[in-house]
């Protein structure tokens, strides 16, 4: 990949309206982001509205922020990004990193958990952390307060990565600051975000998609009913991974979450030893290989108008599969794609978690 290409292919994820699922589609059907930027005007105007595209500036003064602050970019095609990440369907294009990269390589697991954690499942946390440590494995979390700051302090000796849901400058909690340059000096640093950006509450479910993606398995600790560490084993489950859970008392509201989990069929987790048998038997034929093969590229060619008007006769406020709009409207995937992309591009489409989408 050139280095044009890697400019210009931040510059499409970076412009308006364009998440992961329509940047693979745009690459799929253009061959090449520059050519998928030009396009980007005609499409949304096919769809009924108006979209730009990232300032090439703005880009460029990005790039220059990221490597004064000691970071790189990991973009999807590169040879080192992440191989279990790619295979979430809503993978980030663009990661920003610090650290050692070769950890995401390594067998991870992703431990996760309330931020109000009680005393003895902190404790248990950090050790349920040096233990994987000791066994090979790589612990991945999102920094937070509670679980996720005592899985990081467990292993920040054998191997841990941190996902946050800012700009890799900006530490939350402010308290774990310390925490998080020691996560990227001697562990791996993760964000999707752009240097500056804040810790938004619409930016934490979208960590925990990465967090999920990149461990071969997801255990929860601690962890309320409705709570995001179960975002994150729902996500795991999901892709196809093993979802774990620690069992606690249940007068402990705390614990609630976890015991409603194994009773769903979560594994039972004691120690690191049962952790490292659940994920042992996760089966390398399921990994999706290639970026872009569970997308199909949209047409090239032009839509017939009776068809846009099917498909957007099928869409409401309400999310619906995108397989139940292609079953339903009787076009073939190819062409719904491509109504689906020209919607999103002129404001009109929004995507949602597990292949749905619903009209704005």
């Amino acid at each position: 990949m050139s280095e044009r290409d890697r400019f210009e292919r931040l510059r499409l994820i970076r412009s308006p309206r364009i998440g992961p699922v329509s940047y693979r589609q745009l690459l799929a059907r253009f061959g090449s982001a520059g050519e998928a930027l030009r396009a980007i005007p005609d499409l949304a105007a096919r769809g009924g509205g108006r979209a730009s595209v990232a300032d090439a500036g703005a880009v460029e003064r990005e790039i220059a922020a990221t490597r004064a602050l000691g970071a790189r970019y990991l973009l999807m095609g590169d040879a080192d990004y992440p191989v279990l990440l790619d295979q979430m369907e809503g993978a980030p294009p663009a990661l920003i990193v610090r650290g050692d990269v070769t950890l995401a390589a390594k067998p991870c697991v992703a431990m996760v958990g309330a931020r109000n954690a009680s005393a003895a499942a902190c404790r248990f946390a950090r050790s349920l952390a040096q233990d994987l440590g000791q066994r090979g494995a790589v612990v991945v979390s999102g920094l937070a307060r509670g679980i996720d700051t005592e899985a990081h302090r467990g292993s920040i000796d054998s191997g841990t990565i941190g996902v946050i849901a800012s700009g890799i400058d900006i530490a939350f909690p402010p308290e774990n600051r310390d925490l998080q340059a020691q996560v990227a000096e001697r562990g791996l640093l993760v964000t999707e975000h752009p240097p500056g950006v804040q810790p938004l509450a619409r930016h934490f479910p979208a960590r925990n998609r990465i967090i999920a993606g990149l461990a071969l398995g997801t255990v929860v600790v601690e962890a309320a009913p409705k709570s995001g560490s179960l975002i994150t084993a729902r996500l795991a489950g999901e892709a196809g991974r093993e979802v774990m859970a620690v069992p606690g008392s249940p007068l402990d509201p705390r614990a609630q979450g976890c015991n409603s989990l194994i009773r769903e069929g979560a594994i039972l987790i004691q120690n690191g030893a049962d952790i490292m048998e659940a994920i042992g038997g996760f089966d390398p034929r399921m990994v999706r290989q290639g970026s872009f093969d569970f997308i199909g590229a949209p047409v090239s060619s032009d839509v017939a108008e009776g068809e846009r008007t099917a498909v957007i006769a099928l869409l409401g406020p309400v999310a619906v599969a995108v397989d139940e709009v292609i079953r339903q409207s009787g076009l073939s995937p190819a062409v719904v794609q491509t109504i689906l992309l020209e919607l999103e591009l002129a404001g009109g489409l929004e995507r949602q978690a597990g292949g749905r989408v619903s009209l704005r």
